[in-house]
């Protein structure tokens, strides 16, 4: 697992044990979601749930986030995180909380109104409709926390086995395939216009 772009631009990062289930996301696919947000990590806070190891999010940190909060409930994982930033320098723009991605508390801990959201559920949650509608539900509290310009972005298996990724208080989703996952876009339902990349 390495950064592909901007400052730490070809830094290595480790990955948690082999025993611990992870699934980290290719340097393609991470390329081309970067891509399709070019122009909205610049200055601004983003936050990584279900972050692991921490690739999405320190990959953010290093095309310019200013900060950047990882979700993640595993120790070792976060262990492992806490390792990554260590080794880019960066602790001052980062902050780790271990626990459920999905509390309903978590929307407490953002410092400030997040522009970007990436969450990376394991697809057995995106799959089972109860849990499912979990994920939503937390979709919908951080959207409202959220710079009304922002972006929400999922990552799904493909094909997605309920295409319910609808909600009222989301605008999307903007869904890119690349094989065997998806990558879906939503806006706050503030948000003026389309969503689009710029």
């Amino acid at each position: 697992m390495r950064i592909i772009a901007g400052e730490f631009r070809s830094r290595h990062l480790a990955s948690p044990p082999g025993h611990i289930p992870t699934r980290p996301i290719t340097d393609r696919v991470k390329e081309a979601m970067f891509n399709l947000l070019r122009g909205h990590f610049e200055d601004v806070p983003v936050v990584d749930c279900f972050a692991g190891a921490g690739g999405i999010g320190l990959e953010a940190i290093s095309r310019g986030a200013a900060h950047c909060l990882f979700v993640e409930q595993s120790r070792v994982c976060a262990k492992t995180l806490t390792s990554n930033i260590e080794s880019l320098g960066v602790q001052d723009r980062c902050d780790v909380v271990i626990g459920d991605a999905l509390s309903p508390a978590l929307p407490t801990r953002l410092r400030k109104s997040p522009h970007v959201i990436f969450l990376d559920p394991p697809y057995a949650l995106t799959e089972d409709p109860a849990q499912q509608a979990r994920l939503l539900d937390q979709m919908a509290r951080l959207a409202a926390h959220m710079d009304a310009s922002g972006y929400l972005v999922v990552r799904t298996a493909w094909p997605f086995q309920d295409a319910r990724l609808e909600h009222p208080q989301l605008l999307g989703p903007e869904t890119h395939e690349y094989n065997s996952m998806a990558i879906h876009l939503f806006q706050p339902a503030a948000a003026q216009g389309p969503v689009t990349s710029p």
